[in-house]
């Protein structure tokens, strides 16, 4: 018997053709869910699909391509989006990049050594101008400007639910003290203008350098495969009415931020 349509429930899953997007994607399928799962690079999102195709019924899991960096592309996927469904459910922001460059070689290396010392990041981590200005945009940027256009969808389900998918390295204590973490750490009077101010105001200060490096930062914290890592998320997506928001979770539990 086909599941009533004011029952069906639709998720979109950004930068989802690999790794803990994918993941995503293929728990919330299972779980009778239909995902759009997109990606910037169109080959590479029909190629998951098709994957994960094989696994469940064809209709849960459909393609569309966007580039959360375009507006052109948001709004795009945006009309699909109220054209195909006519609302949405679920919104996991997942689209990321790393905006440094990572020598693997010293990677593996260091985390080789078991013999408990911090590993010097400065050595195998590097991070210009533009590729920090790139993770603005797709990060933060594009997330946001999103999560705007896809909000009159949301708000037309019974139970809307966005995730952000993020990482320990976002928390305010990884910050150092002074004007930014003052600014973020008021919560109560925090605005977006406020947020775009602190963003840009890091973007200068990295154009002419006068952001200092903090080595003493320890990165070296556990991994999780890509369906571990989904786990937590798609959990917080499938969350009941009532549940709580607005919150930063590690795994399944919530955390300070």
């Amino acid at each position: 018997m086909a599941e009533p349509e004011t029952t069906k429930r639709y998720a979109v899953v950004t930068g989802a053709n690999k790794g803990i997007g994918f993941a995503v994607c293929k728990q919330l399928a299972s779980k009778g869910v239909t995902v759009v799962l997109t990606a910037r690079d169109e080959n590479r999102g029909l190629e998951a699909v098709d994957k994960l195709k094989q696994l469940y019924l064809p209709d849960l899991v459909i393609f569309h391509q966007l580039d959360v960096t375009d507006p052109a592309s948001i709004t795009s996927f945006a009309d699909f989006i109220q054209s195909q469904f006519g609302k949405l459910d679920i919104l996991v922001n997942n689209a990321g990049i790393p905006g440094v460059n990572v020598d693997g070689e010293a990677l593996v290396a260091a985390k080789a050594l078991e013999n408990g010392d911090q590993i010097d990041w400065s050595k195998i981590i590097t991070e210009s101008y533009e590729q920090t200005e790139a993770g603005f945009k797709t990060n933060y940027y594009g997330a946001k400007e999103l999560t705007k256009a896809l909000i009159p969808l949301l708000q037309l389900s019974t139970s809307p639910r966005i995730v952000n998918v993020s990482s320990s390295m976002g928390k305010l204590e990884k910050i150092p003290n002074g004007w930014p973490k003052e600014v973020l750490s008021d919560v109560g009077n925090l605005t977006e203008e406020k947020i775009d101010e602190v963003m840009n105001k890091f973007l200068k200060d990295f154009k002419e350098g006068s952001i200092v490096e903090n080595k003493d930062i320890n990165y070296n914290t556990g991994y999780l495969t890509p369906d571990e890592g989904a786990e937590s998320i798609v959990r917080l997506a499938l969350f009941p009415d009532g549940s709580p928001s607005g919150c930063f979770f590690v795994r399944n539990e919530e955390k300070p931020f």
